[in-house]
């Protein structure tokens, strides 16, 4: 039996990495007779892989598209590659994706042999994103995140170093209830058990998470959902800016170069509006100093003055020849 299913994950295996396979050839691979390839392809489709089969001297097989989507078997090099792509994904690297990537992420992690952790771990320690502006996204540990996700997912009580924004560091003892990307950082919402109460942490600013082993009742949280909960706590910190803005340029041309920060809607053929939400007006000055085209700033009032101070500014760089030497000779 033991060979049978290798043998079968190893036919998968080969449905998975090529369209189409001729019978004779993929039975010469698994070094099987083709009646034996014929039942271990029943196997497959018993267990819901859709297989194509060819019949004739030249046929064959190969893995169709289903109405559901089947375990996949990859291998090492394919497992490494997803977990780091996970991990991108999970950091908001593509908008909308980032906590289904975390999902994923915890499942991938959760079987994987610690020889390919360790290739994660060192192929992310290696790996720098670039980002423009201070807004960029705040960066998190991949094992921090999956740590906490399982948690999560197992209602199981974690401790955890925590630094806040004053820079007191203290030991947590929670009952994790939900991740949340909000904006570009991750909070864990939980129970506090040494305070009693409920609390949202910012994972960029926790270190050390590891599971108790202790499991638990989930608690009802004291909002409509986890991410309403967080945005009520952090709201009356975070200053937020409405920015709006009409841009001389088509709406499909800086939706495709911008639309991962910003909403991007049609005035005319010619003219579009950009909205986006900051906390610092350095990246949309960046975006829309970028594009190439004339733009107007709508709002907030305090963008439209950073324009016409940096206006002023490149001005003066620009009729000075040698910059700042010449300003002081």
């Amino acid at each position: 039996m033991a060979d049978t299913s290798s043998r079968t994950l190893r036919l998968l295996s080969l449905l998975q990495g090529r369209r189409y396979w001729p019978g004779s050839e993929l039975a010469e691979r698994l070094q099987v007779s083709a009646r034996t390839l014929r039942r271990d392809v029943d196997r497959l489709r018993e267990l819901g892989y859709p297989i194509q089969a060819q019949r004739g001297v030249d046929g064959g097989y190969q893995l169709a598209a289903g109405t559901a989507l089947p375990p996949l078997v990859v291998d090492d090099e394919e497992a490494v590659a997803l977990a780091v792509g996970l991990q991108v994904g999970a950091q908001g690297g593509v908008e909308g994706t980032a906590e289904a990537s975390m999902r994923a992420l915890t499942k991938v992690i959760q079987v994987m042999p610690a020889r390919l952790r360790r290739r994660v771990e060192a192929l992310t320690a290696a790996t720098v994103s670039a980002t423009w502006g201070s807004t960029a996204q705040v960066a998190v540990d991949p094992a921090i995140l999956t740590t906490t996700a399982m948690a999560c997912r197992d209602t199981e009580r974690l401790r955890f170093s925590y630094t806040a924004a004053s820079g007191e560091q203290t030991d947590r003892h929670v009952e994790p209830y939900r991740l949340v990307l909000l904006g570009r950082r991750w909070y864990l919402v939980c129970y506090d058990l040494a305070r009693q109460d409920w609390r949202s942490f910012r994972l960029d600013r926790l270190t050390g998470p590891r599971g108790t082993g202790a499991r638990f009742r989930p608690r009802e949280l004291p909002a409509a959902d986890a991410a309403a909960f967080v945005q009520a706590g952090i709201g009356s910190f975070a200053a937020a800016y409405e920015v709006e803005a009409l841009v001389d340029a088509p709406a499909e041309t800086v939706r495709k170069r911008y639309g991962r920060w910003a909403t991007v809607e049609a005035v005319t053929e010619t003219r579009s509006r950009i909205r986006m939400t900051v906390d610092q007006l350095d990246w949309p000055m960046l975006l829309l100093g970028s594009l190439g085209a004339d733009f107007q700033v709508i709002a907030p009032p305090e963008l439209l003055d950073q324009v016409r101070d940096w206006g002023l500014r490149f001005s003066r760089a620009g009729l000075q020849p040698g910059g700042l030497a010449a300003r002081g000779s």
